[in-house]
């Protein structure tokens, strides 16, 4: 369990493909708090990863994860989309988006 007196970190990512995801929002504290608030808002999947968290506040706004993190990133969207019925147990790849769909957008900027 996090420390109940640290200020909560909110990191939130958008992903269009081929592209990795990009950091759109990342705030701790009143910032963090409202970023959750407006992801629940939203509908939006959420995932509690205080170390995974810690490293992508450290990405600039607008800037694509590195490397060394694509790994983390994407055992946590392959959780969020199997958790929302978005991909099947077992599957390997990530459903495509229509050709018409319009990308998503960004949640949030601080």
């Amino acid at each position: 369990m996090g420390d109940p007196d640290k200020p909560r970190l909110a990191v939130a990512l958008t992903y269009e493909r081929p592209h990795a995801p990009r950091v759109v929002a990342k705030g701790r504290g009143e910032l963090g708090e409202e970023i959750i608030k407006t992801a629940r808002k939203h509908g939006i999947a959420m995932e509690q990863n205080p170390a995974l968290a810690e490293a992508l506040s450290h990405v600039e706004l607008d800037e694509q994860i590195p490397k060394e993190l694509y790994r983390a990133v994407a055992t946590v969207l392959g959780f969020i989309l199997r958790a929302s019925g978005q991909v099947g147990r077992g599957s390997k790849t990530l459903p495509r988006r229509p050709a018409t769909a319009k990308p998503p957008r960004p949640y949030i900027r601080p």
